[in-house]
């Protein structure tokens, strides 16, 4: 028992822990949910309300992790192609078979990557910005090919003479 005492000659009891909500402390197990939940695509919100945090707590204490969010993706497809490697390496004929699969998908997106990158980009033009003359030609012209809501219908079947 302490040496003060109150107004009143009562004993002051010190507490010993503060006021209010102890802060939240970082973990690595919550750290690791983060991760996962970022892999899938899950927005701030739906992570801090999974993990069961407040968002402005979320990013106070785990900004560097969602730095990483562009990533995670990757990074959780590295550490599945690592445990089937590894798994396969050991004798595991099935995870070998589910590494294979996974080139194989990994070949085709990165093919379907290159001819997307090759392929010119269609610019298209912003008719708004256009005057009203030039955008009520390249409708009218637009019409006559066969490229509006009339479909063929105002095209001419025979050449006109």
């Amino acid at each position: 028992m302490s040496g003060d005492f109150d107004l009143f000659g009562n004993p002051v009891e010190v507490l010993s822990k503060l006021r209010g909500r102890p802060k939240h402390e970082a973990s690595a197990e919550i750290e690791n949910k983060i991760k996962m939940l970022l892999a899938l695509g899950w927005s701030n919100q739906r992570i801090a309300a999974a993990v069961g945090l407040s968002l402005p707590t979320l990013r106070k204490n785990y900004f560097q992790v969602l730095k990483l969010r562009e990533c995670q993706r990757d990074r959780m497809n590295l550490a599945r192609a690592m445990k089937l490697w590894e798994l396969g390496t050991a004798g595991n004929v099935a995870a070998l078979k589910a590494f294979a699969q996974m080139l194989e998908r990994n070949d085709l997106e990165v093919l379907s990557t290159r001819i997307r990158d090759d392929q010119p980009e269609e610019v298209e033009e912003d008719r708004s910005k256009l005057g009203k003359k030039v955008r009520a030609q390249l409708e009218a012209e637009d019409v006559a090919n066969g490229n509006s809501s009339w479909g063929d219908d105002l095209v001419f079947r025979t050449p006109v003479q």
